[in-house]
């Protein structure tokens, strides 16, 4: 598995219950360039456009020995997923409130581009205080230890 892309801020802004992978609709331009590692989902969303999912403003550059006219690097991509697990997803987005976060683009083991999406709801301030409190232990713990 050989990861693109990570949105870091996923995990922070959010509190992910539940993680699942979907594949992307892409043009072989757009492959190629991923493979250069020429991407960004930092502030990419997903959004249901007509009982579907759509990986938006995610931002994938021109690969230069493309003779493609007309590249829009953030153009609407179209995930694909079971039926079973669209469904799942759509449900607790409507009824729930959860919100559907892009977590990372990667290359499968067998050289498909795949997306690591999560369900989650949105933190408060304060609980970004308590995680960042949280983390800045967890560091200054291991510089203890390891100076003992």
């Amino acid at each position: 598995m050989k990861i693109i892309a990570t949105n870091k801020r996923a995990s922070y802004d959010y509190n992910i219950s539940l993680k699942l992978d979907a594949g992307l609709i892409l043009t072989g331009s757009e492959v190629k360039s991923l493979r250069n590692n020429s991407s960004s989902i930092k502030e990419s969303y997903v959004e249901d456009i007509g009982s579907e999912l759509y990986l938006c403003n995610c931002f994938i550059k021109k690969y230069a020995s493309a003779n493609e006219k007309e590249n829009n690097p953030t153009r609407k991509r179209k995930l694909l997923l079971n039926k079973k697990e669209l469904n799942k997803i759509l449900g607790s987005v409507k009824r729930e409130g959860f919100s559907v976060v892009p977590i990372t683009i990667y290359f499968n083991d067998k050289g498909l581009v795949k997306l690591n999406i999560g369900l989650g709801k949105g933190k408060k301030k304060y609980d970004k205080r308590e995680s960042q409190k949280l983390k800045d232990w967890n560091k200054n713990k291991q510089r203890i230890l390891k100076n003992n």
